[in-house]
């Protein structure tokens, strides 16, 4: 072989070498539907109420969730909000998920997520652009750029509005910061959220859940979520808020009882996570049970049933 033929060979090799890294990213467009084998309880129907276990949740945190009455979400401004992204992956849904490509040199600027739950559209963008300033407007689904690290898709997401950590009044603030992991496995894709709080959490709080690609088309109507606000409380004072006064919540002690747990465990906070907080769980006292029930009646001298935060809401 002639020294410029060579020369030619090796400048072609080098200009493939780029590309190779390409050669390792996954394909995540398809329909993509939830498992709930992972945290059921949590996530379709709903948790109780002063359950706050093994989440990392500072004191404003639990100060916010124990004024909050589930009554509020009949309001008609709150019954159609927006679970926001760190949170609405976790419910019930479809996920469709496709690639937006430059229409001349193919470069993918943005993968996009079309979520079925209130019908969200989701932009990741992936050609490089910076992020807004700290004053652009929040949204429901946030501001997001993804990166590949292998086949694994890294998003980053900020300006996000006020949402849900769990939906029974622990809150999540428009400061959130959230880092996800796209991985795929053939027909299976985990994803795992890492979200950061300065406001509410104490630490990280990392989730995760599994989708499995569907093989057929889903229906239209699946797609849709037709939210349509009514007065579901008819005799509420008008500019009235469901909400409990700091101190006065009527079943702060409940799910301790219920579930014969130590109130230090179920109202959370960074040291609930780790293995190491059994130790103190052993010496924690643990609430009275609840009293049985009257026949024909409500629980003698206890509180009424407590009722999960809606599904879907």
């Amino acid at each position: 072989m002639g020294r410029m033929a060579f020369v030619a060979v090796l400048t072609l090799f080098a200009l493939a070498l780029p590309s190779r890294p390409a050669l390792a990213q996954a394909d995540f467009s398809g329909v993509w539907q939830p498992r709930y084998q992972e945290d059921f309880p949590e996530r379709i129907p709903g948790p109780e109420l002063v359950d706050y276990l093994g989440l990392p949740i500072n004191d404003a945190a639990r100060q916010f969730a124990e004024s909050w009455d589930p009554s509020r979400i009949t309001l008609p401004e709150e019954q159609c909000r927006v679970h926001v992204s760190p949170y609405i992956y976790r419910g019930p849904m479809n996920l469709r998920i496709w690639q937006e490509k430059h229409p001349v040199t193919q470069d993918v600027i943005a993968i996009k997520h079309y979520i079925s739950t209130y019908e969200q559209t989701r932009t990741i963008y992936m050609d490089g652009r910076p992020r807004p300033g700290p004053n652009e407007a929040h949204t429901w689904m946030g501001f997001s750029t993804g990166r590949w690290e292998g086949d694994m898709l890294v998003v980053e997401t900020t300006h996000l509005k006020q949402g849900w950590v769990r939906r029974n009044g622990l809150p999540m603030s428009d400061q959130a910061h959230m880092t996800e992991y796209f991985v795929r496995w053939g027909d299976l894709m985990t994803h795992t959220v890492v979200l950061i709080d300065p406001v509410y959490l104490a630490e990280p709080l990392v989730k995760s859940q599994d989708f499995v690609r569907s093989q057929r088309e889903l229906a239209a109507q699946t797609w849709l979520w037709v939210c349509e606000p009514v007065v579901e409380i008819a005799n509420r004072p008008e500019g009235e808020v469901p909400a409990y006064i700091p101190g006065e919540h009527p079943f702060q002690t409940e799910f301790a009882q219920r579930h014969r747990l130590p109130m230090i465990a179920v109202l959370g906070g960074p040291e609930t996570m780790y293995p190491e907080f059994q130790k103190v769980m052993e010496k924690a006292p643990i609430p009275p049970p609840l009293p049985q029930p009257v026949s024909g009646g409500t629980r003698a001298g206890g509180a009424g049933q407590s009722q999960p935060a809606r599904n879907g809401r």
